[in-house]
């Protein structure tokens, strides 16, 4: 697929620099660029929450209100 992107000259100038350098396109850099971007949003939306531990006299059978909740987990 085809599309166009405005690139401001400053950058440009710089990307063609560093292309040059790597002996490689403007486009195969613009294309590694995009690739890490989505890589690296797709491991952020697959990261594992992180849940606090609340310990039980009966594990498995936690009664607990809002009120204690506040004093386990420290809120802003």
């Amino acid at each position: 697929m085809r599309t166009t992107v405005d690139i401001p000259d400053h950058l440009y100038s710089r990307l063609k620099s560093n292309a040059a350098a790597e002996r490689t396109s403007v486009k195969k850099m613009v294309l590694r660029a995009v690739e890490k971007e989505l890589r690296s949003q797709r491991v952020a939306e697959n990261r594992a929450v992180q849940l606090p531990l609340v310990k039980s006299k009966r594990p498995g059978h936690l009664r607990i209100n809002n009120e204690e909740i506040y004093k386990i987990i420290p809120f802003p």
